[in-house]
């Protein structure tokens, strides 16, 4: 198996679980060249994978076919001959670009009328009895596994690499800011998938006072999106400490998200794809969970301790609250939080 494409996730959680079946691809053919095709979203993730030769990004949408975009990277690919290509995600355009190509192993798992598509297909899991996301993916190994490899270690737990070029950039950054190197805490208040993975802010607000308290010189960087940034100010703005809080939310770039939280005491974050990442930096870690299930998408980290409730109506897996009253998430207090932290150090 001289050439292995792989068409990564679309969620940044996601793509660093898929890093085992990349381990496991490379473990089973040493020769092999393994790119993937990534949004530019996720594609640091995979810049800091060990396995990966090439990170081909592309500007896909959501919710968009792009025929144009998908027929034109299918051309570009093809050329690169490679022989199989793993579809991680579900959806039936992202099984067309390797289909275009004329790959001819294309494994995924069925779903979307993916039939053709995806000539080498698992069944996909009910949604009861889902398995952890990083033995979802490793799954699909065996389909390119022949008999006498069947031995071959099935390592499952994630490991992600800090880019040289982040790693300085991010020193120059917190020299600029007069934060020494781990001597810092990184908070991450954000989720993507919305309110119901969110701790609370003013609780984020109340575990800095906590941390600020035990020890004035304590800094704490606050990452996250963009999208994040309000959420990182209303914590700013709640704890009244401008001098050791840092809102860098949608002011740095994933590669130096990733260098960060490498280089951090310890993180506490959401069920988030900077939890993962924390993970596969074996960063001490208080992972908090509220609506999602801590047996599907858990920290695989022994630096990381999950704090869950397990209450009756969870985990749910709603993007609301669909009781009104978020006590997954509210009954975490802070204090439980900063005890939990504070046995990681």
């Amino acid at each position: 198996m001289r050439g292995i494409l792989i068409i990564a996730p679309n969620w940044i959680g996601d793509a660093v679980m898929t890093q085992p079946l990349l381990a496991k691809l490379k473990l089973l053919y040493p020769e092999s060249i393994i790119d993937v095709l990534a949004s530019n979203w996720v594609a640091p993730i995979y810049r800091a994978c060990p396995e990966v030769n090439d990170v081909i990004e592309a500007k896909f949408k959501h919710k968009e076919l792009q025929w144009g975009l998908r027929k034109q990277l299918a051309n570009e690919l093809s050329e690169k001959k490679y022989q199989a290509c793993f579809v991680l995600p579900n959806s039936f355009k992202s099984a067309l670009i390797p289909w275009l190509a004329n790959i001819p192993f294309r494994i995924g798992y069925r779903g979307e009328l993916r039939y053709g598509l995806i000539n080498f297909a698992l069944e996909n899991p009910s949604k009861v009895m889902r398995p952890p996301m990083v033995e979802h993916y490793m799954a699909l190994s065996q389909l390119i596994e022949a008999d006498d490899q069947k031995s071959a270690i099935n390592a499952l737990i994630p490991k992600l690499n800090i880019s040289p070029l982040a790693l300085q950039s991010v020193e120059n950054k917190l020299q600029a800011a007069n934060i020494n190197l781990n001597s810092f805490y990184v908070m991450c208040p954000g989720a993507e998938y919305g309110p119901t993975k969110r701790w609370p802010t003013e609780y984020f607000a109340k575990l800095a006072q906590n941390l600020i308290a035990s020890d004035p010189k304590n800094q704490i960087i606050l990452l996250g999106s963009k999208g994040d940034h309000s959420f990182a100010q209303e914590i700013t703005q709640l704890a009244n400490s401008t001098n050791n809080l840092h809102n860098w939310c949608g002011n740095t770039s994933l590669d130096e998200a990733i260098a960060l939280i490498g280089l951090s005491k310890s993180v506490v974050s959401n069920d988030s794809g900077l939890m993962h990442i924390a993970a596969a930096l074996k960063t001490p870690q208080v992972a908090i969970f509220g609506s999602s299930d801590p047996a599907h998408t858990p920290p695989l980290s022994e630096n990381a301790k999950v704090i869950w409730l397990n209450m009756p109506c969870s985990p749910c897996h709603k993007r609301e609250c669909p009781l009104g009253h978020l006590r997954c998430l509210k009954d975490i207090l802070p204090e439980q939080v900063f005890a939990t932290l504070n046995t990681l150090q």
